[in-house]
């Protein structure tokens, strides 16, 4: 199954975001949050998004979502502490993290493939509330 981690400048958001996508997963869905800085301020953390990759990942790879640029930033810093093997596995999506995530969380816990579930993550950009 593919894992998620949620990257957030605020670890309240990614982790209330996780519970939300969660919701909508099998129990064993693996959907972790990385959010914050290491003293509990708002920003991101790379060291942390890494640790994070490494425990969502059970071999079928790890989908990534941030919710601002310089969380890609620390994402995109994080895969370079990866091991070569880990970092193929890993993708960051370009789609809204809340609807995203839970798309996402959906999709993987069906089984399906990285890709299919970073394409459903990055639907979610199409979604319409009205």
């Amino acid at each position: 199954m593919v894992g998620i981690v949620i990257v957030s400048h605020s670890a309240k958001v990614a982790e209330g975001i996780c519970e939300m996508a969660a919701q909508m997963a099998r129990a064993e869905q693996k959907i972790l949050a990385a959010g914050g800085t290491a003293d509990g301020g708002i920003g991101t953390d790379a060291t942390l998004v890494a640790e994070r990759i490494a425990q969502a990942d059970v071999g079928e790879g790890v989908l990534v979502l941030a919710d601002l640029g310089s969380a890609v930033l620390s994402a995109e810093t994080a895969l370079e502490f990866l091991d070569e093997k880990l970092r193929k596995r890993v993708q960051i999506a370009d789609a809204p993290i809340l609807e995203g995530a839970i798309s996402a969380a959906v999709e993987a816990s069906l089984g399906s493939s990285l890709a299919s579930v970073r394409a459903t993550a990055e639907g979610a950009r199409d979604l319409h509330k009205l």
